[in-house]
Parts: C-alpha cells; sequence; structure tokens
C-alpha cells in the first residue's frame, strides 16, 4: 500500500555539499534542486562562499543560497538527520550497501513521510567525499554512470539525484516504512555511540594489538544497517558501561596481585 507525501514533508530533506572548491558550483546545485521543488542546502567547509560567481550561476535561485547553512564541519551539518545517504563515483575502503538514484528516492521519500530529518551528501569535486565522511552514512548512492567516463560534475550529480526525488514525489505515492515505536537515533547520538564503543573495546583488550579499524568500520555499517532508536541506543551505552567497569575491576585485581608478589 502506497501513501502519499505532503510538499511540507520536503523541507526535512538537506542537500549537504561538502568541502566545495568553486563557488560556481554552489550555485549550480542550488539551481539544480530548486528546479526540481527543494530547497534546503547545507554548505561544509566550502573553500569560498558567499561568493558573486555562485550567484550568478544560480540563475535565480537566490532563495536557496539565502537560507544555505554553512559548517565547519560534516558531524555538525548532519546532527540531527536520521537518515544520511552519500553520492559516490566509486567504492571506498568503507563498505557500504549502493543504493542507486531511484532506491535512494524512495528511502528518502519514506523517511521524510515518517517525520526524521535526511541528508543527502556530495564531496568535493576532486576528490569526492573521503572514508572519513562518507563512514557517517547509512548508504552510498551510485550513479549507474558509463564506467569508462563516469565522471559527473558535482551540479549533474545533484540534478540527477533530485530528479529522482522530484520523480518519485509526483508520482504520488510511497511504501511506507516498517511501523516502529520510536524514530532511529540522530547522527550525532550514533556518533556518541560509535565513540563509547571504541573506547570500550580498547579497555577490554578486545583488538589484541591489531588495528581496530576493520572491526570498527564492519561494527559501524552493522549498527547504522540497524538503525537502532535512542531507547536502544541506551541500552546499549549501559552494556558498554558494563564492560567498561569489569574491565576496570579485572585490571584493578591484578595491579593488587602483582604488588603482593
Amino acid at each position: 500500500m502506497t501513501e502519499p507525501i505532503s510538499a511540507d514533508a520536503l523541507a526535512r530533506l538537506r542537500f549537504v555539499l561538502v568541502r566545495t572548491s568553486h563557488p560556481g558550483n554552489i550555485g549550480a546545485a542550488a539551481r539544480a534542486i530548486r528546479t526540481m521543488g527543494l530547497h534546503r542546502l547545507a554548505l561544509v567547509a566550502p573553500h569560498s562562499y558567499p561568493h558573486p560567481e555562485a550567484n550568478a550561476l544560480a540563475a535565480g535561485a537566490d532563495d536557496v543560497l539565502a537560507a544555505a547553512t554553512v559548517s565547519a564541519d560534516l558531524p555538525s551539518a548532519i546532527a540531527h538527520c536520521r537518515l544520511v545517504l552519500g553520492a559516490t563515483a566509486r567504492r571506498r575502503g568503507v563498505l557500504l550497501d549502493e543504493l542507486s538514484p531511484r532506491e535512494a528516492a524512495s528511502r528518502v521519500l519514506a523517511t521524510l513521510a515518517a517525520g526524521d530529518e535526511v541528508a543527502l551528501l556530495f564531496g568535493n569535486e576532486r576528490s569526492g567525499l573521503d572514508n572519513d565522511e562518507i563512514k557517517l552514512c547509512h548508504a552510498a548512492i551510485a550513479i549507474p554512470s558509463d564506467p569508462t567516463y563516469s565522471s559527473l560534475n558535482l551540479a549533474q550529480a545533484v540534478q540527477v539525484i533530485a530528479y529522482e526525488l522530484r520523480l518519485a514525489w509526483l508520482q504520488g505515492g510511497i511504501e511506507p516504512l516498517a511501523a516502529r515505536n520510536e524514530s532511529p537515533a540522530t547522527s550525532a547520538d550514533m556518533e556518541g555511540f560509535f565513540a563509547h564503543l571504541a573506547q570500550t573495546l580498547d579497555e577490554i583488550d578486545f583488538h589484541k594489538g591489531r588495528s581496530p579499524r576493520t572491526i570498527l568500520q564492519r561494527l559501524r555499517r552493522f549498527f547504522l544497517r540497524a538503525q537502532p532508536d535512542a531507547r536502544e541506543l541506551r541500552v546499549l551505552h549501559g552494556i558498554l558501561a558494563d564492560a567498561q567497569r569489569m574491565a576496570r575491576l579485572a585490571n584493578a585485581e591484578q595491579r593488587k596481585t602483582l604488588d603482593a608478589d
């Protein structure tokens, strides 16, 4: 069964441009989303903004630029979002589920209809999203371009995904998300949990001297896919806190034994 989504729900969607090098691309991206009936643009550490070139290439989408937010770092730009998808041209060291733009549009609209905030991330023109940025995402969006020439301009990538969102919205219905008592935890809450998890694994010597990178990436992917809510995160924090307490007690007992010897 499909359900309609209101135009007001689209206001909960933000397009996030990360470390944009050329101000003209900011304006062109603003134009791209405005033509599809979308309005919310967020900028993270842009190289040069505000800038006349951004306004020139916005071609009248000045309302989008005027309302754009500027953040110094990505976590603060997406802190309140409960779904974060990153547009990427190729697989990175961080393994993520990949969605087509059409699949992503369906998931985005369903999340918006549930009342949650959503962010779509687009990286620097030359390097795209780096591993530290894409690891914040629940999934990646891969535009199925020609593999022998997959270089899309930043604004073109924004336009493709904005168009798919517009098309899905105009079709008048979405598949609702499975019912749940609480919304998924926000990006900020998840990052707090991941920091606690990394600290706990260190304290219990889980890695046994090995690099923690791979296991932490896999655990991030698992928990982001599960999308726990705030109550479930509190339980997980409690488990980690008990593991830390037991590790500290064991370490204290070990020191006493060594001192006695």
